[in-house]
């Protein structure tokens, strides 16, 4: 009864088991409590560590973060702050530099929201519908981002690398051989796919192009019949209802 009619948002408190039930137990209490206890932890000794602090805001910013993809590197920080504002409040843009491809190859984008929820929109709007940034011949796509994606990242707690080097007398050299070739391949494998990746980018840029100029050509032919009157005599002709060209 006495347990059960503190309340927690007071002075500091202990955790003490008894049995396989952890009850929080303040300061004041424990000294009068009529039982033996296997053990207590003091709340101090179990309070998160300033990394482990640092980490869970980084991942709180991650949740809020969307990773665009295939947009054109010449798009700008206004052109994509502006782009998604529609979506909410955008608080950063972070770039995505790529390292090993030519310039011409869509790049990607770290776009933090204000919230989660913001996050979430954009990412299931921009899935559902096209959206196009800065003229890119394809519509862009938005996916949440990974802790692996952000350069400035924490370090996770409680994560260790170690090193060592191999000699060729080593047993896991062969292994090492096998990595180093399994690489080599796949830097090959990564580097036909983004021409071939170039050359449907160019192919459909073409295609969109000429599709435009044709609908362009469409429409001033449909301009010039109103301006001459070509339409209202076609109209008259087969008696057909039109309104005047203004």
């Amino acid at each position: 009864l006495l347990l059960s009619s503190l309340s927690l948002s007071a002075a500091p408190f202990s955790v003490v088991r008894i049995g396989k039930i952890d009850i929080p137990v303040f300061a004041q209490v424990f000294p009068i409590l009529p039982f033996e206890c296997d053990f207590f932890v003091s709340v101090s000794e179990v309070m998160a560590t300033p990394e482990e602090v640092e980490y869970e805001k980084f991942l709180e910013r991650v949740r809020r973060t969307v990773y665009i993809d295939e947009l054109t590197p010449l798009a700008t920080y206004p052109v994509i702050e502006a782009a998604f504002n529609q979506f909410g409040t955008v608080k950063s843009v972070s770039f995505i530099p790529n390292f090993l491809g030519p310039k011409e190859l869509p790049i990607g984008v770290l776009v933090e929201m204000e919230t989660e929820e913001m996050a979430k929109d954009v990412t299931a709007t921009v899935t559902q519908l096209p959206f196009m940034v800065a003229g890119m011949p394809r519509p862009v796509r938005a996916t949440p981002s990974h802790p692996h994606m952000f350069v400035d990242r924490p370090k996770k707690p409680g994560r260790k690398i170690r090193f060592r080097w191999i000699n060729p007398n080593d047993p896991d050299f062969d292994k090492a051989k096998k990595m180093k070739r399994l690489v080599r391949k796949h830097t090959a494998e990564t580097s036909f796919m983004l021409k071939k990746q170039l050359e449907e980018a160019d192919k459909l840029s073409k295609q969109q192009a000429e599709t435009a100029i044709t609908h362009h050509k469409k429409f001033e032919m449909c301009d010039k019949l109103l301006h001459d009157g070509v339409a209202q005599k076609l109209a008259d002709c087969y008696n057909i209802k039109s309104y005047p060209y203004r």
